[in-house]
């Protein structure tokens, strides 16, 4: 049986550079390697001084220190110097792409939450907090946390209390220790069995005096455990029991939680408030209320039910994935060398002897007497696509790696476009990153979905693990980091 990849990608973008290949032209353009390039801005180093200047998309250096320094991206057009040598040695400022100090040189450390404009500052045994435009928040306290991604933990008399991002109080909530909320709530434990669910803002909105709390991620549901026997089950907000504590393991999911005892999964339904028991080992929500079962020593298939335990397909399957295509719900299932698509409704939606290729968050590629089609389930249309012999397959890519009549390789969208010219003897991609391999006779190159060379296609060998390609040249080596698509998903 064929391995069958499911690749989704909603559309590709051809309008614009893509970073990645802004930097290298800025390389050659400069005659220095360029990183950490984004946005409109990258650094340099150079490797003889250890200068570290900024450098705009046009090329021109926006900012360079004559000393011996260390500058660190924060955001667009914000960054860090560190200064290694001359006056200003050991000291650290927040500049922009012009170089201007927004927050003046000094000795200090500082603390950032990822794609937030706050700074912890600490210095001279206080912390504060900043904007990245310089302006302070939080005047210098003794010492200050993030509590998420909205809220931060400020320490006054050995005392905790709460602060927003604008420097604003929000409670006069007192805390002996600084928490870490998450989606919005936190636990606090104020005994065995006692404790309470506080959100953002200090209230409580939950408390328990009969319960050991594991787990609060499914609230207003939350995993008790009964610490002297080991074993879970499930209360409300209300700390009403919903399932006793006589369960093995607990897990908590989107929409169910997963409760396992003598090898048997039962599953909670959020929505429902209610309890299903299964005779499989465990399932994976499909869509629904509906389950796929994983397979097991006793039988290595598997089956599709619903949450009361009503078998959909018999426990025959090798293969069974859901994924949307244009916003509804669709099941691929194999048995037996036998693949079929399948509708919410697990109705089969291809004609006869139509085979399964690629699929796309749009479309699927499909294959019939030697011809690819692009076939829209939902229109049910099937539109040829031309001059294509031949997809690789095992190829874990967000595109379609071809070969034409003439035996040369290119790339396809899920569109059926071309976006990689068919003009190699072959591709190679990699699950970490958008970028491919590229060959013709007997050297190697790298390019992209937009087909921006970012290697030439002279190289003798090349390697590559999770993070990067490395390629040799004459025994001398050169490294291309990997990018990743934020909407590949690959199953």
């Amino acid at each position: 049986m064929k391995k069958l990849v499911f690749i989704l990608l909603s559309s590709v973008c051809i309008a614009q550079n893509t970073d990645q290949y802004t930097q290298i032209l800025l390389s050659k353009k400069v005659g220095k390697e360029v990183h950490s390039y984004t946005k409109g801005y990258g650094i340099i180093t150079d490797s003889d001084t250890g200068n570290s200047s900024i450098i705009d998309s046009l090329g021109t250096i926006s900012f360079n220190y004559p000393y011996k320094s260390e500058i660190l991206r924060l955001s667009k057009n914000r960054f860090i110097l560190k200064v290694k040598e001359g006056e200003s040695i050991g000291k650290t400022a927040l500049i922009d792409g012009n170089g201007n100090q927004l927050i003046s040189f000094d000795r200090f450390k500082y603390k950032t939450w990822e794609n937030k404009n706050r700074l912890i500052i600490s210095k001279d045994g206080k912390d504060g907090v900043y904007d990245y435009n310089g302006k302070q928040i939080i005047s210098n306290q003794d010492k200050i946390e993030f509590a998420n991604e909205s809220r931060f933990f400020v320490k006054k008399d050995k005392l905790w209390f709460l602060y927003d991002f604008d420097g604003q109080q929000v409670s006069d909530r007192e805390f002996k220790e600084n928490l870490r909320f998450y989606k919005g709530k936190v636990f606090l434990n104020t005994g065995i069995k006692t404790g309470e669910v506080i959100d953002i803002d200090g209230k409580t909105v939950s408390q328990f005096s009969n319960n050991y709390i594991e787990d609060i991620n499914g609230f207003p549901f939350l995993i008790t455990k009964n610490i002297a026997k080991n074993k879970y089950g499930i209360v409300d907000e209300n700390e009403q029991v919903l399932a006793e504590d006589i369960y093995d393991q607990a897990f908590v999911g989107r929409n169910y939680i997963y409760l396992i005892k003598d090898n048997k999964v039962s599953v909670f339904s959020k929505s429902e408030r209610k309890l299903y028991s299964t005779d499989y080992h465990y399932v994976n929500h499909l869509f629904n209320g509906i389950f796929k079962t994983l397979k097991d020593s006793k039988n290595p298939k598997i089956a599709v039910i619903k949450a009361g335990g009503e078998v959909i397909l018999p426990k025959e399957y090798d293969v069974v994935e859901a994924f949307k295509i244009k916003g509804e719900d669709y099941v691929f299932v194999s048995k037996d060398n036998e693949e079929r698509l399948l509708d919410k409704n697990f109705e089969s939606i291809l004609n006869e002897g139509f085979q399964i290729e690629k699929i796309f968050f749009n479309n699927v590629i499909v294959k019939k007497d030697e011809m690819y089609y692009k076939f829209s389930p939902k229109e049910k249309l099937y539109t040829p696509i031309k001059n294509i012999v031949s997809i690789k397959p095992f190829q874990f890519y967000p595109a379609i790696i071809g070969k034409n009549k003439e035996n040369l390789y290119g790339m396809l969208d899920e569109e059926g476009r071309e976006i990689v010219p068919f003009v190699y003897d072959d591709i190679v991609s990699f699950t970490a990153g958008d970028e491919v391999i590229v060959q013709k006779g007997d050297k190697f190159g790298v390019t992209n979905l937009k087909n921006e060379p970012l290697k030439e296609v002279i190289y003798d060998k090349y390697s590559a693990d999770s993070k990067k390609i490395t390629l040799t040249k004459d025994k001398e080596s050169e490294v291309l980091d990997f990018t990743s698509s934020e909407e590949k998903v690959i199953f």
